[in-house]
């Protein structure tokens, strides 16, 4: 069963091949067989995932379940669940239980989903490769000492060694996309503000947005249907109807445009991934979709204005980590002082204070109108020109991440070279759009992602354009060696 998608497993539910608490515990096992040398999850709560089964399969008894009913998913370690560790990979967080759900994590277990555990991540988000976790670096699962990606990383690991047939991800710059390329499987940015972020612990509030990943499109439109919608506690949620984004799959693509912004094609990409994305554009072609290049010429300053945007956030909230209210406190504090300067100094690591003391230094009297004001003029710009160019055409088209995964430990000395894994991803979320990674091939044995990227709100014709592509191709079919 485990190398079935959420929508097989969907089935086999309904049709009383399977039950949920048989699932569940045929993950749980292959997470204590399997998981020992990924180090993708943080927390598994065996219990409650069986109660939770358990349930599920009474409310299909009684004929009151919904196509998640029962399907095991993972929640990446930023999302509040009562009463269980939510530690943003931090040591300033191991200790922490919330008392409450986020938005999304209540949502899966009203529509019946059982949460098998909590998934590894870069610190706060903050990191493009999941070795910035207090609880040690995740390993991809097609080749063991190269990264998942970040800071989904134990999330996209976890899908892709079927560890879970689904997860939620955060992608604030890229860290739901760039690491479903680098572990082979599906992953959506919605548009900001289609998924609440309440109870999602926050890195950059006006960049980070939840979303799902999973094997397929298909499985990406049946979880975010659960994900999205208005929430009264958030007040940046768009207040707009959820489509069935499942039954709008299976749409031609005659007549669709694709556009290719000539600036994701050239220097720094991978030879192979250059061909896999390549042969995907003829594919779709092949489909019927035209192809066109378009002009994104302020897509390279996304990266510069990010990493003043995002850490200047993350500094004013991070703020609030200071030792009093919850969170680690240093031993013995000599005084209020030294209590905030070494549980700050103690509980967070080197990437947290690298972008807590940019972003400070961003916002600080003299350097406000310099950095952190031009920043957002240049979002501005960097929206605009998406919103121009998706005038033009219907879906832009370009890799996920200029190369395959690297291995561990070759790019954590060189912060700069780590950033620009992020290249393609980054403006994405300036803009606020949806975008979305697909399998595409391989480069030198190791996976490749297609990007999609849509109009706001567009979230249904991106899964079509999706599922379109796996369903002449097997690549989010293929699984790593020796998970079985």
């Amino acid at each position: 069963m485990h190398d079935k998608t959420i929508a097989e497993l969907s089935a086999a539910l309904a049709g009383g091949d399977v039950t949920s608490l048989e699932l569940v515990e045929a993950y749980l096992d292959r997470i204590r067989r399997l998981d020992a040398s990924l180090n993708s999850f943080i927390t598994v709560d065996a219990d409650s995932a069986r109660a939770a089964a358990r349930e599920a399969d009474a409310r299909r008894q009684r004929g009151d379940a919904g196509p998640l009913t029962g399907i095991p998913i993972a929640l990446k370690d930023i999302f509040c669940t009562e009463d269980l560790k939510t530690s943003c990979g931090s040591r300033m967080l191991d200790n922490f239980a919330p008392p409450y759900n986020a938005h999304v994590v209540a949502q899966f277990k009203a529509a019946g989903a059982v949460i098998l555990g909590k998934t590894n991540m870069d610190e706060f988000a903050m990191g493009s490769s999941n070795e910035a976790s207090v609880y040690g670096a995740v390993r991809n699962p097609w080749h063991r000492d190269a990264v998942p990606g970040g800071s989904s990383g134990g999330s996209a690991a976890a899908v892709a060694a079927r560890l879970t047939p689904g997860a939620t991800g955060t992608d604030t710059g890229g860290s739901i996309r760039q690491p479903a390329a680098l572990c082979g499987i599906s992953g959506l940015k919605p548009t900001y503000g289609r998924v609440s972020r309440y109870g999602m612990v926050a890195f950059a509030s006006s960049l980070d947005q939840a979303g799902p990943m999973a094997r397929s499109a298909e499985d990406l439109a049946l979880m975010l249907e659960v994900m999205a919608g208005v929430d009264e506690r958030d007040s940046t949620a768009a207040d707009r109807p959820v489509p069935r984004y499942s039954e709008a799959l299976g749409q031609s693509l005659d007549g669709l445009t694709i556009g290719l912004p000539k600036e994701f094609f050239g220097e720094g990409m991978d030879d192979g991934t250059r061909e896999a994305v390549n042969a995907a554009v003829a594919e779709y072609e092949r489909l019927g979709a035209s192809i066109r290049e378009v002009s994104l010429p302020s897509s390279h300053l996304a990266v510069p204005a990010y990493y003043v945007i995002a850490p200047a956030e993350a500094s004013s909230n991070l703020s609030r980590f200071d030792g009093v209210r919850y969170g680690y406190r240093c031993q013995d504090p000599q005084g209020l002082d030294d209590m905030y300067k070494r549980s700050r100094g103690e509980g967070f690591g080197p990437e947290v204070k690298r972008r807590i003391m940019v972003g400070t230094y961003a916002l600080s009297a003299g350097y406000y109108d310099a950095y952190y004001r031009k920043a957002q003029q240049v979002r501005r710009l960097i929206r605009d020109e998406f919103v121009q160019a998706l005038a033009e055409v219907d879906v832009l088209m370009g890799p996920t991440a200029p190369t395959p995964a690297f291995d561990i430990g070759s790019k954590s000395e060189d912060p700069v070279q780590m950033y620009l894994s992020d290249i393609y991803t980054i403006a994405v979320n300036l803009a606020g759009l949806p975008a979305v990674s697909i399998p595409a091939g391989e480069s030198g044995g190791r996976p490749v992602g297609l990007q999609l990227i849509g109009d706001y709100f567009d979230e249904g014709q991106l899964l079509n354009v999706a599922d379109q592509f796996q369903r002449v191709t097997d690549y989010h079919k293929r699984a790593p060696a020796g998970i079985d």
